[in-house]
């Protein structure tokens, strides 16, 4: 598994995921994840947190790519996590959804709760309908970048850390994640060569255990710059 890291000091190490890695064993996963991986070369990571997760700050799906946050002693993995549960991170991902969005940008305020029909999904509440107390406040912020004759390309900045937030809420407005085997629609189109989910987490602004706040950027990966280069140009004149 090639990780590039993206930062490293005493107390954290940030990693650029690639997409298909597992980030740690969850239910019946029994392939190597990429905290295995790690943990191979940094034996000391298994002091952090407890297993199987140990240090990992916070988790990006399977067919998600880009910024991963470790931490390498408990102390640290306390003090990150504390700062996501405050709202204290900002988090930005590149997304490009099926449609076109005509809205420069957008908020979308819905709960986000398990689907009662489907234990792999999450489910979005509208205002019309009653949520489950088990369903919870999720905030999300949306920016186009560049428009297509059929997609959107997006950045996303999550204000709320719901599994599947992104993936859930962009469906929920009918502009499914490109590629979304979960949430897309079936007649959502799919850019030619496209084998995954088009979500990449690009930014992250967080103080680390040391007290520096640190900007951590990772560029589009090579597979989704290659979907963008060969979309057809929105037209804007028709």
């Amino acid at each position: 598994m090639n990780l590039p890291v993206i930062y490293e000091d005493a107390d954290v190490l940030v990693v650029d995921k690639p997409a298909g890695a597992v980030v740690f064993p969850e239910g019946s996963t029994t392939e190597n994840t990429l905290i295995d991986h790690l943990i191979a070369e940094h034996p000391e990571l298994k002091s952090a947190g407890l297993a199987p997760r140990y240090g990992v700050v916070h988790r990006l799906d399977k067919d998600t790519s880009g910024i991963l946050l470790v931490a390498k002693n408990t102390e640290s993995l306390i003090f990150l996590q504390k700062q996501f549960k405050n709202r204290r991170v900002e988090k930005k991902y590149t997304a490009l959804v099926a449609g076109a969005i005509k809205e420069d940008s957008g908020v979308i305020t819905a709960p986000i709760g398990r689907s009662p029909k489907d234990p792999r999904k999450q489910k979005v509440y509208g205002p019309e309908q009653v949520s489950p107390p088990s369903a919870r406040d999720a905030i999300t912020e949306y920016q186009v970048l560049q428009r297509f004759a059929e997609y959107t390309l997006l950045e996303v900045t999550i204000k709320t850390g719901r599994k599947h937030q992104i993936r859930a809420h962009l469906a929920f407005i009918h502009h499914p994640v490109s590629g979304d085997k979960l949430y897309g629609f079936k007649d959502s189109p799919t850019p030619d060569g496209l084998p995954r989910q088009f979500l990449h987490a690009s930014y992250i602004k967080i103080q680390l255990p040391s007290g520096t706040i640190k900007a951590l950027h990772s560029d589009l990966p090579e597979d989704l710059k290659q979907i963008i280069n060969n979309l057809e140009q929105y037209d804007n004149e028709s």
